[in-house]
């Protein structure tokens, strides 16, 4: 239990005590609160047996209304893994030993509907959310899973840098779309905690709160620096140098320049309205 909160107490930089509820297994909570992202693998893959039972594990995480409204494609095929991660541009993705791709399916419904005589009135906003968060549920479920048997993971949101790319690669049809990525393998190296925002910039009781956010984001940023910092600072030629680069002016500078301003008309094209 003690190792449980000293990693939490580490990340939030807090002062979490034991609850009053006997808690008689923490093995979970434990590798959670500790988790590291790791983008150094092992060469080797996994076997196919072991992706499908991760990936059962996974699907049984709850889901919408119990649409089940998710996909995930274990991307095997060196030629498309190769194409993903050049479309992504991280370096670190073309030795990751197993690409997966988590993908929100809208179409499954659809089919439903046609089978069943039954009219699909729900073509608006919601066909398309519900899918996407499903997705990023099973993909928490499968990191959660993957790293409890020690394996290692990183997501990649850059899947969706460009998503007719990813689609076309995936044959992903219409309805169907790519919420992340996620490199799977053993890891070489131990990785680093990333510490977090304080919770009492984040979790709120009853109210949201923010009135002293400035000053808890300083505070987390000048802790966070000096525990691990970017080695390399973004866009550089258009803002300069600081001595101190800091998550937030990390942040900052990463929103400062559009990403993914396509991505709403990939989804319409795929068949969504988004009303």
């Amino acid at each position: 239990m003690q190792k449980l909160f000293d990693a939490l107490n580490h990340r939030f930089d807090a002062d979490l005590g034991p609850p009053a509820e006997t808690i008689d297994e923490t093995a979970t909570l434990k590798s959670m609160a500790a988790r590291r992202s790791h983008r150094r693998f092992k060469p080797e893959q996994l076997s196919i047996e072991l992706l499908q039972m991760l990936c059962a594990t996974a699907l049984s995480a709850p889901s919408k209304s119990d649409l089940q409204a998710r996909d995930i494609v274990i991307v095997r095929d060196k030629a498309k893994h190769a194409r993903l991660a050049e479309m992504v541009g991280q370096e670190w993705i073309p030795s990751a030993p197993e690409l997966l791709v988590f993908c929100g399916n809208n179409k499954r419904q659809r089919q439903i509907h046609e089978w069943r005589q039954k009219p699909f009135e729900n073509d608006h906003l919601d066909a398309f959310f519900n899918p996407a968060v499903d997705a990023g549920i099973a993909m928490q479920a499968f990191m959660t899973a993957a790293e409890s048997i020690g394996l290692g993971c990183c997501p990649i949101s850059g899947i969706r840098n460009n998503c007719d790319v990813a689609s076309e690669v995936l044959e992903l049809p219409e309805h169907v779309f790519p919420v992340v990525g996620l490199g799977v393998g053993w890891p070489v190296a131990s990785g680093h905690v990333s510490v977090r925002l304080p919770l009492e910039a984040t979790v709120h009781v009853d109210t949201f709160k923010d009135d002293a956010i400035a000053e808890q984001v300083e505070a987390y940023d000048n802790r966070r620096y000096a525990i691990h910092h970017a080695a390399n600072q973004r866009q550089v030629e258009r803002f300069g140098e600081v001595a101190k680069y800091t998550w937030s002016e990390d942040k900052a500078r990463q929103y400062a320049s559009p990403e993914r301003a396509d991505f709403g008309a990939f989804v319409k094209s795929k068949g969504f309205l988004l009303k």
